[in-house]
């Protein structure tokens, strides 16, 4: 089972929710998109087969489609996944990734199709998708410019950062889905140096190479990105944070501020306002297809 939430279908471009099971391992059969996207994973994990990258989507990763490529996904962690997909005008995704000329196919981020996202980036993420599936998509002006900043942040990237070796890209997307499956309990090194094959000393140098950040880090952003997602439905916050993974409920709201600026239960009260009857359309197919404009599902 899979759907499609059109969101906004703006001037500029068109957002969409997406979101699917997938069978534990399966590799769905071969997609193609023509269009210029930017996903953004906000719930699981799978892995975007495209050319001879394996590229993970979760939580903490924006994704750069190229048009006209052909992709496969497969789904290493049980639970499906979701995500947010912008198809944008090419013009747009020109300017703001500084890339003119036609130039946008050997734009660093297309040819290294993903980035890990900042925390600032996942609460617009949150923001976006809540005020839409609430209902609250009629100032339209106020959603171009949500659109827009979420756009330029992904879009912010000044690194140089290359392509690792197709064993270290193995070695890392088992590693990130070993901590996406992982996240509500205690996760230790040794313990995902023997799941994933790799000698502490050398997991934790290439993922923070590749990275630009250590685990322990990038595990607590990826239940910082959880918490964004459950907060408006969590009516007791030490239940969530123990839920998440975290030690305590201090813990927790700490680590949330540090992140995005406000408390728990301050971004739960300003979810809970965006949510607002739902006026979007889904369409569901039974055998998994979702039809229209989309990169992946």
């Amino acid at each position: 089972m899979a759907s499609r939430t059109r969101l906004f279908d703006l001037t500029f471009g068109l957002v969409e929710d997406v979101r699917a099971g997938g069978a534990l391992n399966e590799l769905d059969r071969e997609a193609f998109s023509a269009e210029f996207q930017v996903a953004l994973p906000y719930r699981g994990l799978f892995v975007w087969h495209v050319g001879d990258d394996e590229v993970v989507g979760d939580a903490n990763q924006a994704l750069f489609v190229t048009g006209g490529e052909r992709y496969r996904m497969s789904h290493p962690v049980a639970g499906g996944y979701a995500e947010l997909i912008v198809t944008p005008a090419v013009s747009v995704v020109e300017e703001l990734g500084h890339a003119s000329g036609g130039a946008l196919a050997s734009h660093a981020l297309f040819r290294r199709r993903s980035r890990r996202v900042s925390p600032s980036l996942q609460a617009i993420r949150a923001q976006l998708l809540f005020q839409a599936l609430g209902g609250a998509n009629d100032d339209v002006l106020a959603a171009e410019e949500l659109v827009l900043a979420l756009l330029r942040s992904a879009l912010d990237d000044d690194s140089t950062r290359r392509n690792p070796a197709r064993s270290t890209q193995k070695l890392i997307a088992r590693t990130k889905a070993y901590l996406e499956a992982e996240q509500a309990h205690t996760v230790r090194l040794a313990d995902v140096g023997n799941a994933v094959g790799a000698s502490p000393v050398y997991l934790t140098q290439v993922f923070r190479a590749v990275e630009g950040v250590p685990l322990h880090r990038y595990l607590t952003q990826l239940r910082l990105a959880r918490a964004l997602v459950e907060l408006s439905q969590a009516d007791d916050l030490t239940e969530l944070a123990l839920d998440l993974g975290f030690s305590s409920h201090s813990h927790f709201s700490a680590r949330f501020h540090a992140a995005f600026g406000t408390t728990p239960s301050q971004f739960r009260e300003r979810a809970r306002g965006w949510l607002r009857p739902r006026r979007n359309v889904t369409t569901r197919l039974d055998d998994g297809r979702i039809e229209g404009p989309r990169r992946s599902g």
